[in-house]
């Protein structure tokens, strides 16, 4: 019987991890804080495999050499290696992705790839994440059934940076779908705001919605929230 590990700092792998367990024969454990995912734990535990679905802390080397770390990324890798890979992929227009699982070293996302399957970008960015996090149950699934050896990456290199919570001011854009498409990629729990400064307040968006109207004109609904700035403080965040 096998032994599997999922590491995510995020509540809602919770019920990833609940998933797994009842679907796939083994012994299943999950770590939540970077403190606890050490060697010596590793070594206690002897994982077949650790999945990690969502993390973003650095995983030391003496770790990623010796136990088998899957990670999964929201590219078609090698495209996209890097941060905010979400957020980079809507600007950029992309209307889908795929969601790789690769192997991680200690080269930011160049491991070899086990598989991918295809993503759907549409909706708000905690649609998207809920619609990604299916689709890791069935990679790790497909993984462990078949024994999936991974293969190195082939094609260009394209690399994105890590967006900053600046890059959610929504005062430098023109166009209604360019306004909802911002509103929409950062409206996930923990993830800065979309937002707009006037004057002493900065106000957040979220729940948006692209509306046509009958004379061909496009509208924008979208839940706004104000918060008062104090002297000292960034108003862009």
């Amino acid at each position: 019987m096998g032994s599997y590990l999922i590491v995510s700092q995020h509540q809602r792998h919770q019920s990833l991890f609940s998933r797994l367990q009842t679907t796939l024969a083994g012994q299943w454990q999950f770590i939540s804080e970077p403190a606890e995912l050490t060697v010596e734990r590793l070594s206690t535990i002897a994982p077949d495999y650790i999945f990690l679905p969502h993390w973003s802390h650095k995983i030391p080397a003496e770790i990623t050499e010796n136990f088998a770390c899957i990670m999964f990324h929201m590219t078609d890798l090698p495209f996209g290696r890097g941060g905010s890979p979400l957020q980079n992929l809507i600007v950029r227009g992309f209307k889908e992705t795929q969601l790789s699982a690769f192997r991680c070293s200690q080269q930011l996302d160049a491991g070899p790839v086990y598989s991918k399957l295809p993503l759907s970008l549409s909706g708000s960015a905690e649609e998207i994440f809920s619609r990604a996090d299916n689709l890791v149950s069935q990679l790790i699934f497909d993984i462990i059934q078949r024994n999936i050896e991974p293969l190195a990456q082939t094609g260009e290199v394209t690399e994105f940076k890590r967006r900053t919570p600046e890059q959610g001011n929504l005062s430098q854009l023109a166009a209604m779908s360019d306004i909802y498409d911002y509103i929409r990629m950062l409206d996930a729990k923990g993830y800065p705001k979309a937002f707009l400064n006037m004057g002493p307040f900065t106000l957040n968006f979220s729940q948006a919605k692209l509306l046509l109207l009958a004379n061909g004109d496009e509208q924008i609904s979208a839940q706004v929230t104000f918060k008062k700035n104090y002297e000292g403080s960034n108003n862009d965040k």
